[in-house]
């Protein structure tokens, strides 16, 4: 479950590189991917910078609607993967009983950015859309390598995570 403010630019493209990422991997069918917003509006289109920046990292918002999180999306979500500071600290506000699978994305980013905000860019613009996809696409790329296609997950039915 990706975790973001509105659920129309991070925490979507997140949604989607996984999804492209699984299916490149023929692992489509083996993890169930969501994502939400903390405060989205239901039914909202992805933004138009994300909807660009999307279509450079070849895939589409054309079709995500936004979608408010709920509990029962927490409940139900191995892993809740939240954007920046502020996310994580509302997810553990909310939902203390889910604070052991309670993570930020940027565990899974590269050098200085690891553990770090994958920043919000509805305030900034175009290019800050495109360098967040990238960040993104990075901390997808690099979370399923650690979990789904990890040596050790497949003698386990439980994924690891990596702990902050």
């Amino acid at each position: 479950l990706f975790v973001c403010f509105g659920n129309i630019m991070r925490s979507a493209m997140a949604e989607f590189l996984m999804r492209q990422a699984l299916n490149q991997k023929g692992l489509e069918r083996q993890v169930q991917i969501v994502s939400a917003g903390l405060h989205a509006t239901a039914g909202k289109e992805a933004h138009l910078w994300a909807q660009e920046a999307a279509a450079d990292l070849g895939i589409s918002l054309a079709e995500h609607r936004a979608k408010p999180l709920t509990r029962e999306m927490v409940e139900q979500a191995d892993c809740v993967l939240a954007m920046d500071f502020q996310n994580k600290a509302e997810l553990l506000t909310l939902y203390p009983e889910a604070k052991e699978k309670i993570f930020m994305l940027s565990a899974y980013a590269e050098g200085p950015w690891q553990y770090r905000e994958i920043p919000d860019p509805y305030l900034g613009d175009l290019e800050a859309t495109r360098y967040c996809g990238q960040q993104l696409r990075t901390c997808v790329q690099n979370l399923i390598a650690s979990t789904i296609l990890s040596p050790s997950s497949a003698a386990s039915t439980e994924q690891p995570v990596a702990r902050e």
